[in-house]
Parts: structure tokens; C-alpha cells; sequence
């Protein structure tokens, strides 16, 4: 069931386009995390799903009522900081307990909401530590379960993690994920890092300078993008512009590629190699489902699991993820790789 419905929703401030014509949907339980760089408008539209802010235009409707004229305070959404906001006059368990307090439960139920959260986020017998005790991690999960021990029917987490460190981030993020989606939380995740966003969503919308250029499942995201603007925000670098020829090929800078093996109509004359759809191909061959490629290393480092790429190819520099066996050549040394034809994908341009 759709719970959340934006329809072309713009603001700006001073003159400036911050947010325009901002359209999506989701569904009760789903959780989408908006990724863009800073200034994309990320935040703008957190705060005006929480009412923190007003819209020039377009309509916010939840659980199919139009929530605009709604105050922040009677809209039941949660939310968390980056900085998380916790009291440090508080112990753990009044942290938790602060929402329930100003919203009247009653004691019993405090109590019994607040020993559920603290065992749901990891901290079982946390009550009554103090808040400069914990650690950056710990003080993140104190922060969420302040945020969901009300049931907030949207939670709405602005860079939750963007304090932390690389290695915390990455095991915080996967068990956000496992909490939400065992509660069934709807939530909106605001982050700027595709690891974190392809970890917890459900849906990413992509934001460049105000505009949603894409709204996905993180799988297709990835393996379609359906621009340069979000191909190069995801950092795709084999990005090679060129055109159809009347026999049916790309005529682009590393050369003449069949535009039947990818069905392109020829209208999107961009093409995107994503890095991981290449091997080492020792015979030289070519087969029905993938095109053949020989440059000459220039740069070679071995990554552990796999080995980084760039190689020469025509006028055109590419990057490569190629596994380690077998070993690829040397720097200087000719290479020639099989590229699968799933691994090519034509898109339109975009503003960056």
C-alpha cells in the first residue's frame, strides 16, 4: 500500500531553486534513502516531509491525506540528527523515554517501551548510563531508539552516520536496515555515501541540483543508470559518447561497437561500461554476447579480491575491476579483454 505520495513539489529560497518538481511514491514499511552531493537538496526535502519547512508548490499526502497544513508536532514523523541530539544531562534510558514523556504514557508503559527499544538497538541494561560514556556507535543507537520508541508512522533520518567512522558506518548501516524492516518502520534515510544508501534501501531517489534524476531499487540503480549525471555521481568512469552508423554500429573513441548486441534503438548515444564486466581473454576470440577490447595497461594495483585497471584503448583511458585470476598483464603491456554484453549500458545525457 502506498503511504507516502509527493507530487511536484518545488521550493526555493532567496531566488534559488533548491527542490523542483519533486515526485515519488512509497509503499507502508519501505525504506528509501535520498543520495545526492551536498546541496543537492537532500535535507530540504526531509525537512519539508517533517514540516520544518514550506513548499513554493505541490502536494505531500500521507495515508491519503494532504499533510501541509499539519504542524510538525501532530504529524507523528520521528527523526534523527547526524549529531543525534541526545540530552547529556539524561541517562540512556531518559533519552529514550523523552518522547513517551511529553506524549503522556504512562510510566509502566514508559518503562516497558523503553527496556523493548534498548533491547531491539543492542543496549540491554544501558538505562542508566550516561550519555558521554558511550561510545560514537553507541550514542547512535541510543538516538534510535529515542526516535522509534513513539511508533512514528515515518521515521526521517538526516545523515545518521555521517559522524562516524568508515568501519562503524558500514556494520551500522546493515543493522539500521534489519531494525527498521522488523519493526515495518517506513523511513526516509538522507545520506551523500552510495555504499550506505545501496545497504539500507529499499528505493534510492537520486538528487542533483534540486532535480530527481532517478528513482530506484538499488540493484537497478546500479545496473542502469539512466544518465551521465547519475552515472558519474556513482562513479562510473567508462563513459564514451559517440554515434550510430548506418550498418548498425557505435562509432565512438575505442572504436566500432554493434549496437545489436544491447538492442540500442540509436537514440542514446552514450555509452557506460560498467567496471566489473570485463576478463582477461587470452585467445583473442569474440562470441555472440560480448565484444572484444585491446589497449595497453597504464596503470595496474591489486585490490585483494580483485585487481584495479586503467587501460588504453583508441584515445579513450577505462577502468576496470578484474578478478585475479588469471593475473592480468603488467603495466605497459598489451591486454585484450572480453566485455559482456550485460555489462554495456546506453544512456542519456545528463548535466554533469
Amino acid at each position: 500500500m502506498t503511504i507516502l505520495h509527493v507530487k511536484n513539489l518545488s521550493s526555493s529560497y532567496e531566488g534559488q531553486i533548491l527542490l523542483k518538481n519533486i515526485t515519488f511514491h512509497l509503499k507502508q514499511g519501505e525504506i528509501l534513502c535520498l543520495l545526492g552531493p551536498s546541496g543537492s537538496g537532500k535535507t530540504t526535502l526531509l525537512r519539508l516531509l517533517a514540516g520544518l519547512e514550506n513548499e513554493d508548490s505541490g502536494t505531500i499526502t500521507f495515508n491519503n491525506s494532504t499533510i501541509q497544513s499539519i504542524p510538525p508536532y501532530k504529524r507523528n514523523f520521528g527523526m534523527m540528527f547526524q549529531d543525534y541530539a541526545l540530552f547529556p544531562h539524561k541517562n540512556v534510558y531518559e533519552n529514550v523515554a523523552f518522547g513517551l514523556v511529553m506524549k503522556k504514557w504512562s510510566a509502566q508503559t514508559i518503562k516497558t517501551k523503553v527496556s523493548e527499544m534498548l533491547e531491539v538497538v543492542g543496549l540491554r541494561g544501558f538505562d542508566h548510563r550516561k550519555i558521554d560514556e558511550l561510545s560514537g556507535g553507541e550514542q547512535q543507537r541510543v538516538a534510535l531508539a529515542r526516535s522509534l520508541a513513539p511508533e512514528p508512522q515515518l521515521l526521517l533520518l538526516d545523515e545518521p552516520l555521517g559522524s562516524l567512522d568508515r568501519t562503524l558506518r558500514d556494520r551500522l548501516s546493515g543493522e539500521i536496515r534489519s531494525i527498521l524492516k522488523n519493526l515495518g518502520v517506513t523511513a526516509l534515510f538522507v545520506t551523500h555515501d552510495q555504499t550506505e544508501a545501496f545497504t539500507v534501501a529499499d528505493k534510492i531517489a537520486i538528487l542533483y541540483n534540486g532535480i530527481l534524476e532517478q528513482f530506484d531499487s538499488p540493484e537497478n540503480l546500479y545496473r542502469a543508470p539512466v544518465n551521465t549525471t547519475v552515472a558519474r555521481f556513482l562513479g562510473f568512469k567508462n563513459i564514451i559518447s559517440g554515434k550510430p552508423d548506418t550498418s548498425g554500429n557505435f562509432c565512438c573513441s575505442i572504436g566500432q561497437i554493434s549496437l545489436g548486441f544491447t538492442k540500442n534503438n540509436a537514440k542514446n548515444c552514450t555509452l557506460l561500461i560498467r567496471p566489473e564486466g570485463a576478463q582477461i581473454n587470452t585467445t583473442q576470440t569474440k562470441t555472440a554476447e560480448n565484444i572484444l577490447l585491446s589497449g595497453k595497461v597504464i596503470q595496474r594495483q591489486f585490490q585483494g579480491a580483485t585487481y584495479k585497471l586503467q587501460i588504453q584503448v583508441g584515445e579513450q583511458i577505462l577502468f576496470f575491476d578484474l578478478p585475479i585470476d588469471p593475473s592480468p598483464p603488467l603495466t605497459n603491456e598489451p591486454v585484450h579483454l572480453t566485455i559482456r554484453d550485460s555489462s554495456l549500458v546506453w544512456i542519456n545525457k545528463g548535466s554533469y
